[in-house]
């Protein structure tokens, strides 16, 4: 894309290019044609542009760098729409990674406990990772062994379902561990 910078205002306003060469704007004098009912071969530029035009299609360049330049005979607005759909599904079969916070004090108590480590069963069984930390308020910061041992009860607790991704680091007024999902 090209920025150009508006005198006026100064402001920039993003002029959108097309991503392939189209028709006219093939500047290669010859190029190797690719269609459903034409022998592929090279034919010079203006003759394959003729034979989109009879087809009422375009002539679209998908390959610049080879040589010749490999054009197309397609309707480009039916093949930018084929070529969004593929990447909108390419991105909807990615894996998001989701992370869960859990929040422990130094002196967190035994039913406090039990009730943080069965919502992190359920984050790690739907696939979540799970981000636990101690904060340690004001003088609590004393008490820094008390929140590792009670970070690291809680990753033995839950090896059955995760695996320590980072054991518990003090970062600040915080003492963070992860906790990866195991695979299925």
């Amino acid at each position: 894309m090209a920025k150009r910078f508006h005198k006026k205002r100064g402001t920039r306003r993003v002029v959108k290019e097309d991503l392939h060469k189209i028709n006219d704007r093939i500047t290669a004098r010859s190029v190797r044609v690719v269609a459903d009912d034409v022998p592929a071969d090279v034919y010079p530029t203006d003759e394959a542009i003729k034979m989109a035009e009879d087809r009422n299609l375009d002539l679209v360049e998908i390959a610049p760098n080879a040589d010749p330049p490999v054009c197309k005979i397609i309707d480009y607005s039916k093949f930018l729409y084929d070529q969004k759909k593929k990447q909108k599904e390419l991105k909807s079969k990615q894996q998001k990674v989701v992370v869960k916070e859990i929040r422990f004090g130094p002196n967190t108590d035994e039913h406090d406990f039990e009730f943080k480590l069965n919502h992190a069963r359920k984050f790690l069984e739907e696939g979540s990772k799970v981000k636990a930390y101690v904060f340690f308020k004001g003088r609590t910061i004393v008490f820094k062994e008390r929140g590792e041992l009670l970070l690291l009860k809680f990753a033995k607790e839950l090896s059955d379902l995760g695996a320590v991704e980072q054991l518990p680091k003090l970062e600040g007024k915080r003492m963070i561990m992860m906790i990866n999902p195991k695979k299925k």
